[in-house]
């Protein structure tokens, strides 16, 4: 080693020293935009950057200080309209676990959104960004979350990001950013509101209950976009059968897009699907080899139908249809597998007689179009700096805790009811798509039947459907019926 690489170490030592000594604080970077939305002109003021989260720590019951645990990542937008401190907010967040908020953000609720195409017309890279004149920002300001280890949230220097990643404390850490949040900007007399898309609908069920009980903070509403509240309704272990039955309908959803039904209205099929599924599919299912032949035959004839596949497989899974499996299986003689996300897309795989899919084609099809937007938007246009890498979805979360729920069931209904039964005044939407296959409808129907609230809070819960997968505004269709439906829950 040279004298000068030694001094060029020892002065990378010193600043490394520095920088591990320094108490974090917040990056915040605010622009100012304009947009024609909802057929006028709004002006905004859009702030991305990190928040310092901290902690009240104790030791033998002496009070520490308030300890930094995570700079958590945020892109809000407020109005610069007079009175711009009344009107609603929404915090939105996706899913995962392990998603920032980058489709929801940038795929329907936000001012700008990505060019990503569809199913069988997807744009080819490097893509684009456009305005997006049906934003929810023309009815409320937004708040984009990003969870620890997404986007570009990190635990801080030192600390665990294990410890952020499970049910409890990702509820606890998001509730405290959007506290914070409300606090810094004044908000607290403002209506709010939370959206959540996918396993970030479980998070907004239980953030509506551990809002209220922690911090006498009662959201107005929740947008509960491809909604799972639990878990035991789609994922299909040994002795569970549920998922089997509220899977048909979207099964029978997927094969009527690509052909199975012929000239059959979707709604036809569907109310078949909803039928059989709602009472001799489970029975036939419950009987197992009670069944005589007879029904059997019958029960493998209807369920090979609905879903496009042939009696022979049917009859050979036992009737019970587990959900990759048929992904891989309905187009398996065009050599073409059908997305989980959105069964509308198609994909080929390297083994044409696979069991599982190894790649979603409705994922791959659109992350670069996401990707590639969201590492734009926000240096390009936003101002924002970073080296960091942008986790779209990240790996890094898992394995996710659950210790909350050893030996149950993983749920936010009891959450979801208790808030609702103590804030009667609290609205919830539920978007779903009927080619969903990751978080399908009928699951979502089922649960929401369950709650246990009072007959007349059930006004309060309203369900709407797009012809389309779990990220529904991608069928563009879709997407402008869904903003005009969120519009009207959230101004109403």
């Amino acid at each position: 080693m040279t004298a000068s690489e030694e001094t060029d170490n020892t002065g990378e030592a010193s600043r490394q020293s520095s920088t591990t000594t320094a108490e974090p604080t917040d990056e915040l970077v605010s622009t100012h935009h304009t947009i024609t939305a909802n057929g006028k002109q709004l002006s905004y003021t859009a702030t991305a950057g990190r928040y310092v989260l901290r902690e009240e720590s104790y030791t033998d019951g002496k009070f520490d200080g308030h300890v930094a645990g995570a700079e958590m990542f945020v892109t809000s937008y407020v109005a610069d309209s007079p009175g711009s401190g009344d009107r609603p907010v929404t915090f939105a967040f996706n899913g995962g676990p392990g998603a920032a908020s980058t489709f929801l953000h940038l795929g329907l609720l936000g001012p700008r959104r990505v060019v990503s195409g569809d199913a069988g017309q997807l744009a080819a890279p490097p893509y684009g960004l456009a305005d997006n004149p049906e934003t929810l920002l023309a009815h409320s300001d937004l708040v984009f979350i990003d969870p620890v280890s997404t986007g570009f949230s990190r635990a801080v220097r030192g600390g665990k990001p294990g410890d952020f990643h499970g049910y409890r404390r990702d509820i606890e850490s998001v509730a405290e950013l959007i506290r914070l949040w409300t606090t810094r900007n004044g908000r607290w007399l403002s209506p709010k509101y939370l959206a959540g898309e996918s396993y970030g609908t479980l998070r907004a069920a239980s953030l509506a209950e551990h809002l209220q009980s922690k911090h006498g903070l009662y959201p107005n509403g929740l947008l509960l976009i491809s909604a799972v509240l639990d878990m035991g309704t789609i994922r299909f272990t040994e002795g569970n059968d549920l998922p089997y039955s509220l899977y048909l309908p979207t099964y029978a959803a997927i094969a009527h897009h690509h052909g199975k039904h012929g000239e059959r209205p979707l709604r036809e099929v569907l109310d078949e699907a909803e039928e059989f599924a709602s009472r001799d599919y489970p029975w036939a299912l419950r009987k197992g080899a009670r069944l005589s032949d007879e029904d059997r035959a019958e029960m493998v004839r209807r369920t090979a139908e609905l879903t496009g596949l042939s009696h022979d497989y049917v009859d050979r899974v036992n009737l019970r249809i587990e959900h990759l499996r048929f992904f891989t299986e309905l187009l398996r003689d065009q050599r073409l597998t059908v997305g989980r996300m959105d069964g509308r897309f198609t994909g080929w795989e390297p083994d044409a007689g696979g069991e599982h899919l190894s790649d979603d084609p409705s994922v791959s099809g659109v992350m670069g179009a996401y990707s590639a937007g969201i590492n734009h938007y926000l240096r390009q246009e936003l101002d924002y700096a970073s080296d960091l890498p942008y986790e779209v979805l990240s790996a890094r979360v898992h394995p996710w805790s659950y210790e909350d729920f050893e030996g149950m069931s993983v749920t936010a209904t009891d959450k979801l009811a208790k808030a609702m039964r103590t804030n009667p005044h609290l609205r919830v939407h539920v978007g779903c798509g009927h080619t969903d296959g990751a978080t399908p409808y009928f699951a979502a129907e089922h649960t929401l039947a369950q709650l246990e609230i009072p007959r007349e809070l059930r006004d309060n819960i309203e369900v709407r459907y797009y012809p389309a997968g779990h990220m529904m505004y991608v069928h563009e269709p879709s997407r402008i019926k869904q903003s005009a439906d969120l519009a009207e829950f959230v101004s109403r």
